[in-house]
């Protein structure tokens, strides 16, 4: 029986899944989409930060030895009080700003260190809220048992050779099994996520659509009932930056039914009615409204995180 020729056209494949995908949905019940950060992105943005930690702390005993050896000079003293109070003061400033650094940071409006946004990454909340302090104290404390002291341990042992064998390769082994814990679960949460609550993903570098700032709904007016938006302090202070994040994503993603959801729970807050149909220039009032708002704050030294700020 003769066999039917192969058709020459290839059926298109349907691309795979990215499986770096996930969605969660905020308080405010908006479904948020985020990318998982690559595990290798986030070792190499952790090398950066330790390198401009080093680079930093170097600079800051320089000037801090400095300082104390014109002191001693201008004193004409032997130094010895100085000098030990210096060391204090260096070990104290040394251990604080190795910390500072990744809390400074991750607790700023970017959720980044310098690394991290280096490799386009950023801290986030699992369950779709605001990053807290408690979480970021928590994943950034617990870096000290997964890295320093292992590395401590691998370090004493190889300076004292080989009477420190045992606990050399045990620092080694604890070293490695915390190093690779990221690479055993489908999020690639190092232990410290798993304790905070977080997760690092892919910071969005998209830009907001030309709408937000020219178009008529951002001035206030619908093009579709030619109803004005304005809104008053008392209405705009209910929120802060974190809905406004929310908000920003809500009206780049343009997709309806998340649009209605926003709108109608902006409008249960303040008491308002937009009417079926105008939901995006009430959002997009809103929002510049808001976001102006929140500006006027800053630069009187009053910021709100969010709405419970």
């Amino acid at each position: 029986m003769a066999r039917r020729p192969r058709s020459s056209a290839q059926v298109p494949r349907r691309p795979a899944p990215d499986r770096r995908q996930r969605q969660v949905v905020t308080p405010e019940g908006v479904p948020l989409p985020f990318t998982i950060g690559a595990r290798g992105a986030r070792a190499l943005a952790l090398l950066l930060d330790q390198i401009l930690i080093v680079a930093t702390m170097a600079g800051l005993s320089y000037l801090l030895f400095s300082l104390a050896r014109a002191i001693n000079l201008k004193a004409n003293a032997s130094g010895d009080f100085v000098g030990q109070a210096v060391v204090v003061v260096w070990v104290v400033v040394m251990f604080l700003f190795r910390h500072i650094w990744f809390l400074y940071f991750e607790l700023g409006p970017r959720g980044a260190t310098p690394g991290k946004r280096a490799l386009g990454l950023r801290v986030a909340a699992r369950d779709g809220g605001r990053l807290t302090t408690e979480a970021v104290v928590a994943r950034n404390f617990l870096r000290d048992i997964e890295l320093t002291l292992p590395v401590i341990f691998v370090s004493t042992a190889l300076i004292q050779g080989e009477d420190a064998t045992v606990a050399g390769w045990a620092g080694a082994a604890w070293f490695l099994i915390f190093a690779f814990f990221p690479f055993f679960n489908r999020d690639a949460l190092r232990a410290g996520d798993v304790v905070a609550g977080t997760w690092v993903v892919e910071a969005g570098r998209d830009r907001l659509k030309a709408a937000l700032s020219t178009g008529a709904g951002a001035q206030g007016r619908s093009t579709l009932t030619e109803n004005r938006y304005e809104f008053g302090e008392a209405e705009l202070a209910i929120y802060g930056e974190y809905e406004l994040q929310v908000l920003e994503r809500v009206l780049r993603e343009n997709r309806e039914e998340a649009m209605v959801d926003v709108a109608q729970a902006i409008c249960a807050k303040i008491g308002w009615n937009s009417g079926r149909g105008d939901e995006r220039a009430f959002l997009e009032a809103y929002y510049t409204q808001l976001r102006a708002h929140l500006e006027r704050g800053m630069r009187f030294g009053q910021r709100k995180a969010d709405k419970f700020s």
